[in-house]
């Protein structure tokens, strides 16, 4: 029997899921703006790549240490608390960064004042780490599992809205203001306007996860091992964003490359999620309903290319186009990667599922953040991209080869219920 397109609006019919994406977005601004300004901030410390990279390394380690306890954490608390209380931490998080911005002053490199800082996204780390899971496996709560793709669709497009606004804006304020504080205090009230859409929204039940052991807390990482669909989408993102991110190197291509300043900066850090928010809203008009396993391979490869392309480039014009580009072929991985995972997984034990997706997001994002820093302390700034572009692009074709039912897959809806 065939089944009726999902209006494009589905997910919008059902009042917590507007809540949760509200405070997801307040959530979303407030870490974009919060992370231009400390990389802004560190580089004109220090002016060393490697310092950037110890940004991505202490934000890693938390979410890869904890992932097994925040993942069952997630499935025997409600998941909505969870989340009021890491928006909470958060807001503490950015106001300590005001304070040390305050006390350091932008010109003040001494060392005691970086460790602090780094000290603080440890912090943000550790919230991070219980807030993914909770994130993520709350989503088919909130609607019925016929819109949950398009909840998917545009929860994404609501994030990547973010990452348009959030850097633009916090480049802007970092400008106007002549330094990090005035974009700390704005992340601080996002993250308690988050903390009060969650607190408005109906308690959910708590999830039926099992009595804690050590099999219940590995149950998750067997889940993923032994499904080699969600083995192969989840790993093929960890390996094409590790190597082919050049998030943490923005810093460098906005004021030694392209010679411009912390707006270019922002405006750079926009242009990924520029092109993945037009991709969502082409998505939610027309969702991928065959071939789903192909398309997202054959844009794994766009995004190495793109990446080679801005890794080259020395116009400011032509690297907004590329990480536009970097963007857009990234959405259609994360759609199609979130909607196998959380629809392929029962709901008691989708938080340690979720915990470990979130280690593979984590190592493509912080630790990529600092892979790419330490390659360009190594090799170059411009060397470090286009190797790693160029290395996603092997990475697809081996992919192909190693996970072959991935490129087979079908309907999002057929290949979630496939053991």
């Amino acid at each position: 029997m065939g089944r009726g397109r999902v209006p494009w609006s589905a997910a919008f019919s059902h009042r917590p899921f507007n809540r949760f994406q509200g405070a997801r977005l307040l959530a979303a601004l407030a870490a974009q703006m919060q992370s231009v300004a400390i990389g802004w901030q560190i580089y004109a410390f220090t002016g060393r790549p490697i310092d950037l990279a110890w940004v991505g390394l202490a934000q890693f380690f938390p979410p890869l240490l904890l992932s097994l306890v925040t993942g069952h954490v997630a499935d025997r608390v409600e998941r909505r608390r969870i989340l009021i209380a890491c928006h909470g931490a958060m807001a503490s998080l950015s106001l300590a960064l005001l304070w040390l911005s305050r006390v350091g002053g932008a010109g003040h490199a001494r060392s005691g004042h970086l460790l602090a800082i780094y000290a603080v996204l440890v912090g943000v780390g550790v919230a991070r780490a219980f807030q993914g899971p909770a994130n993520q496996s709350i989503l088919p709560s909130l609607v019925p599992p016929a819109h949950f793709a398009n909840a998917v669709t545009w929860s994404s497009f609501f994030w990547q809205a973010a990452m348009v606004v959030g850097p633009t804006a916090g480049g802007l304020l970092y400008a106007t203001a002549g330094g990090p504080a005035l974009v700390y205090a704005i992340a601080a009230c996002c993250s308690l306007g988050a903390l009060s859409f969650l607190a408005t929204m109906p308690p959910l039940a708590a999830p039926r996860g099992a009595p804690p052991t050590w099999h219940s807390v590995l149950a998750g990482v067997r889940y993923v091992w032994n499904n080699q669909i969600v083995l192969g989408a989840i790993s093929l993102d960890l390996f094409a964003v590790l190597l082919g991110g050049a998030t943490a190197l923005l810093p460098i291509y906005a004021r030694d490359i392209l010679r411009l300043g912390p707006l270019a900066l922002g405006s750079l850090r926009s242009a990924p999620a520029f092109g993945a928010a037009a991709t969502g809203i082409a998505l939610a008009v027309r969702p991928i309903e065959r071939r789903a396993g192909a398309k997202m391979l054959a844009c794994v490869a766009v995004f190495g290319a793109a990446t080679v392309v801005f890794g080259l480039s020395r116009s400011f014009l032509l690297s907004l186009a590329a990480l536009a580009v970097v963007g857009a072929s990234d959405m259609v991985s994360v759609v199609v990667r979130s909607s196998l995972v959380q629809l392929a997984t029962p709901d008691a034990m989708r938080g340690r599922v979720s915990a470990v997706n979130m280690v593979f997001i984590g190592a493509s994002n912080e630790l990529g953040e600092f892979e790419s820093g330490l390659t360009a302390q190594w090799l170059g700034a411009v060397a470090s991209v286009v190797v790693g572009g160029v290395g996603t692009l092997l990475v697809v074709a081996l992919w192909l080869w190693r996970f072959p039912r991935l490129g087979r897959v079908d309907r999002l809806h057929d290949a979630a219920l496939d053991p």
